[in-house]
């Protein structure tokens, strides 16, 4: 009776949770810690998307059981997003579900389709759930690499011509979390025809859609491509979009025999979001898009703020062109902390809390991720720390510090 679970076995140690205790000790005591740890927009909901919710809630017709796929409006409304924003045609019927996030829909689209022994491929790093869902689904996830270009496509043809038993399916994930990366249409296309060739799924997450900050380049979908719709899946978010996190709402759309597999296994699991949240979510995405634009330039203005403060202290970090975070690689001079590690000793020294680049995968470990979810006020307020941590002697080489990077 005290053997672990078979799939809790499966699963690491949560790499989050060390730099996490520290945040809590640390707070616990008083301290004043930035945050730019977990990808939580700190914005508020807009407020016409919370007038429509309040407006359902008063319907007590909307209190009983919902639709585990999502209610028909809400389905319509994603497929007149997906029309607009990037040209393809969806059946609401039959290629749309809601999800419980993108992050709940991913995980059971993982249990619907994977048999003990399957092989997934993922990008390393890449966000867990890319990973993990397929893991407790009792798959292996083999690494690929994370950047969109010929290293990926070739590592994908490589893996299918030599696994056993061959991949079923592989993880796309652009703009990425948590490399911030984006993915040209032209690299879309040589991925859906490798993909088609050699009979193997694709599962896109494209949560960060909308979070881009080159207006002439919006970050395209995979489903723009034809063909693709043969054999993707790929995953929105409304958590970023219209800064609903806390809502929990999310859709799958692509492949109908892929939807259909998830649709029937949400069945057995949930009866779906609270109906006055779908009927919010339908006035967010048939409704005014100004927030998404002003969204757009609150994360440009936060971007600039902490690439320039950080470039200032010494650390050069990229500027990205997409999603809500940086990855930044870790000062030399610390690189052989580790994330884990480097993240603690910026965490002690610096007041500010950053996610380890490991939690994202053992490629990650050079890296940290730095999430914009303070406003600029507290930014400049994290760049001073980290000024002043970087200029200290005692922030020079610290061989001789016990540091647990487990």
């Amino acid at each position: 009776m005290t053997e672990e679970f078979h799939r809790i076995r499966r699963l690491p140690p949560y790499v989050f949770a060390e730099v996490n205790g520290a945040k809590a000790k640390a707070r616990g005591v008083g301290e004043d810690i930035v945050d730019l740890g977990m990808g939580n927009p700190d914005s508020p909901t807009p407020p016409h998307i919370v007038a429509k919710l309040v407006e359902a809630v008063q319907d007590p017709r909307t209190h009983r059981y919902s639709m585990s796929k999502g209610i028909p409006g809400l389905r319509r409304a994603l497929a007149g997003y997906y029309g607009r924003r990037f040209g393809v045609k969806l059946d609401p019927e039959t290629e749309v579900v809601a999800t419980l996030g993108s992050k709940e829909g991913l995980a059971n689209l993982a249990q619907a389709i994977s048999s003990p022994g399957d092989t997934i491929l993922v990008p390393n790093p890449s966000y867990p759930i890319h990973q993990f869902g397929f893991i407790i689904a009792g798959a292996s996830a083999r690494s690929i690499p994370y950047t969109p270009d010929d290293a990926m496509l070739s590592a994908i043809d490589r893996a299918v011509k030599h696994s056993v038993p061959k991949p079923t399916a592989l993880i796309v994930n652009f703009p990425s979390n948590p490399t911030a990366l984006l993915a040209s249409r032209d690299f879309y296309k040589e991925l859906v025809a490798l993909a088609r060739r050699h009979e193997l799924f694709i599962l896109s997450d494209l949560a960060y859609a909308e979070l881009y900050f080159d207006e002439a380049n919006p970050p395209p979908s995979v489903l723009e491509i034809p063909g693709a719709k043969e054999v993707t899946v790929e995953f929105t978010s409304m958590s970023k979009t219209y800064n609903m996190p806390g809502w929990r709402m999310g859709f799958a759309a692509g492949n109908p025999r892929l939807i259909a597999a998830l649709a029937r296994v949400k069945s057995y699991l949930d009866y779906g979001a609270f109906t006055p949240i779908q009927v919010a979510a339908v006035a967010a995405l048939n409704g005014p898009q100004d927030c998404v634009a002003e969204m757009r330039e609150l994360y440009r203005k936060r971007r600039d703020v902490l690439v320039k403060g950080l470039h200032a202290a010494g650390w050069t970090v990229p500027s990205p062109e997409g999603s809500m975070f940086l990855w930044a690689p870790i000062p030399d001079r610390f690189r052989h902390l580790g994330s884990v590690g480097f993240s603690k000793l910026l965490l002690e020294k610096a007041k500010v809390a950053v996610a380890p680049g490991l939690g994202f995968g053992e490629h990650g470990d050079e890296h940290v991720r730095i999430a914009l979810v303070e406003n600029e006020h507290r930014i400049r307020q994290a760049l001073r720390g980290i000024r002043q941590f970087l200029a200290a002697d005692n922030a020079g080489p610290v061989d001789g510090m016990e540091v647990d990077a487990a």
